[in-house]
């Protein structure tokens, strides 16, 4: 399986920029996969904020981040990143990324999560927002 590595996350004041990279190790370089960010905040339910296909050319955001966050990946480095703008107290938690993939053409991702399983998860990185 993939192993998923979180960086990135900190402690910044409302309107600020943080940039989340989601690093994998590949077995072989021809591994496709997509991935998805969720995020958990203390006493409420994960959820789904970005996602990018395997091929990048797919891109899904929540409603809530939509225009502030943007997702992107670069496939030579193996890694994911997530571009957080304007950012704002509610935007604390817990960020992780998880993925899906194989060695059969594209993957997809959604924001939806019950639409697809994820088998490969990082270990997640605090995004703190001051206000």
């Amino acid at each position: 399986q993939l192993l998923l590595v979180e960086s990135g996350g900190g402690l910044v004041q409302s309107g600020g920029s943080l940039r989340l990279s989601c690093a994998a190790s590949l077995s072989t370089a021809r591994y496709s996969y997509s991935v998805v960010w969720f995020c958990q905040a203390p006493g409420k339910e994960r959820e789904a904020v970005s996602c990018i296909s395997s091929s990048g050319g797919s891109t899904e955001y929540a409603d809530s981040v939509k225009g502030r966050f943007t997702i992107s990946r670069d496939n030579a480095k193996n890694t994911v990143y997530l571009q957080m703008n304007s950012l704002k107290p509610e935007d604390t938690a817990v960020y992780t990324c998880a993925a899906r993939g194989g060695y059969t053409g594209t993957y997809w991702c959604s924001v939806r999560p019950e639409l697809y399983t994820y088998d490969d998860w990082g270990q997640g990185t605090q995004v703190t927002v001051s206000s």
